[in-house]
């Protein structure tokens, strides 16, 4: 069962914060920064208000405050200078860590603020690759490590799409201008981690083209519906856990043998899962070691 944390270990906030934990035990004993309640074994465990705090003074410490002086000063005190720093750092030094409290406070508010203000500043393309695609990696780590809980990760990935449905929403309201190709895209049978490929339709609805977007776990059999469509249909994928590194090549057999009968029609993949890829007997299914390289092709 998913339990939403609300304590967290010394080493929860080391991978949070990126402070180290003997540093942490260290400001603990010697500035009194925190107070963290013990087990009966005596393990530090740490609050909510906690990790908040830590992330706020590491934020201070890593621009040249010395910790002496951030010892000495009042929660509102630290948030205030927070809050000048990222009024003078570049966007990427700031955002991820409110993205974080954002996260560990389920704060849907701090998420979008931090969002918008970025928007002023960078197109949504530069937030996603620089910002967002660091943060879901880093995300990847806290979960393995057991600093975060499935619910932190699932509310933060939840907000990023609504951000990205929100804004192929707008850009539907006009009608395509590259009216040659049509992009259909899609995720193979079993396969979920659909936030890469929304990123996609993004990406080819902004340079005018038509897309379809078909999303999760789709059959090949399916997608075998497009080929009367349009005179070239091409059809978009991630590859993040399936097909499995043992069938990928099995899956494009089938795959062109079903749905790229159709002259014209192309087949683009990336996704960790695509390395596994021997090299493609049909020149019309391209690999991408990214999503930045395949956006390139566009």
């Amino acid at each position: 069962m998913d339990r939403v944390k609300t304590s967290f270990s010394i080493k929860n906030l080391e991978h949070l914060s990126g402070i180290k934990a003997h540093t942490i035990r260290i400001w603990e004993k010697r500035y009194n920064l925190f107070e963290p309640e013990r087990t009966e074994t005596n393990i530090r465990l740490y609050n909510l208000d906690s990790l908040q705090k830590l992330l706020n003074v590491s934020m201070l410490y890593k621009n040249g405050f010395k910790i002496s002086k951030i010892a000495r000063m009042e929660v509102n005190e630290i948030k205030d200078k927070v809050h000048t720093i990222t009024l003078q750092k570049s966007p990427y030094d700031w955002s991820l860590g409110l993205f974080k409290l954002s996260m560990i406070n389920f704060d849907q508010r701090l998420f979008t603020n931090t969002f918008d203000e970025l928007m002023e500043k960078m197109s949504f393309g530069e937030i996603y690759q620089s910002i967002f695609t660091p943060l879901m990696i880093e995300l990847g780590v806290l979960w393995q490590t057991n600093s975060i809980s499935p619910s932190h990760e699932h509310f933060i990935t939840s907000l990023i799409k609504q951000k990205i449905h929100s804004l192929c929403e707008k850009l539907q309201e006009n009608q395509p201008q590259n009216t040659d190709q049509t992009f259909v895209l899609y995720l193979p049978d079993n396969e979920i981690h659909e936030l890469g490929l929304l990123y996609l339709n993004y990406e080819i609805l902004d340079r005018g083209y038509k897309t379809i977007f078909l999303g999760q776990s789709v059959p090949t059999t399916s997608l075998s519906n497009f080929q009367d469509k349009a005179d070239k249909m091409v059809f978009v994928s991630c590859f993040t856990i399936e097909p499995n590194h043992d069938r990928v090549d099995e899956y494009l057999e089938e795959f062109e043998k079903e749905v790229l009968s159709t002259e014209g029609s192309e087949l683009l993949i990336t996704g960790y899962q695509a390395k596994y890829i021997t090299k493609p007997k049909n020149p019309r299914v391209r690999i991408f070691e990214s999503s930045a390289e395949l956006i390139k092709e566009l």
